[in-house]
């Protein structure tokens, strides 16, 4: 048995939601960023790593009403915010709107690893 078979329900979509804020706070980072080049993974890569986390999060969240919508909101918003500062990198405005949106996924992660580290120890 893997061990991430052998994780608690809980602690597997808490590693989700963790990674998927990541990845988008990523997403963001790279579309502020004049030299995408610079990263370690591919344009194409990184987006499939983020569609895949998306996905295995939806699938653990698939008994839920009403978060899986919540976070398909989440994650359009994030990708709409990015690719419209891609689109215009010298806008103030829209670089203003990507800070609050890190500033966001960056408490929610800070807060989550706090979680996450909680069910991993009990």
């Amino acid at each position: 048995m893997s061990q991430e078979s052998s994780l608690p329900q809980h602690v597997r979509t808490t590693e989700m939601f963790l990674r998927l804020y990541v990845l988008l706070a990523q997403y963001l980072d790279r579309c502020r960023s004049e030299d995408m080049s610079s990263s370690s993974l591919s344009e194409v890569e990184f987006q499939k790593h983020l569609n895949e986390t998306k996905s295995t999060l939806a699938n653990l969240l698939s008994t839920n009403r009403i978060v899986p919508d919540k976070v398909e909101q989440e994650y359009n918003r994030v990708m709409k915010c990015g690719e419209s500062l891609a689109a215009n990198p010298g806008d103030a405005e829209l670089k203003g709107v990507v800070d609050q949106e890190k500033e966001v996924l960056r408490i929610k992660t800070l807060a989550l690893s706090d979680l996450l580290a909680v069910f991993r120890s009990a």
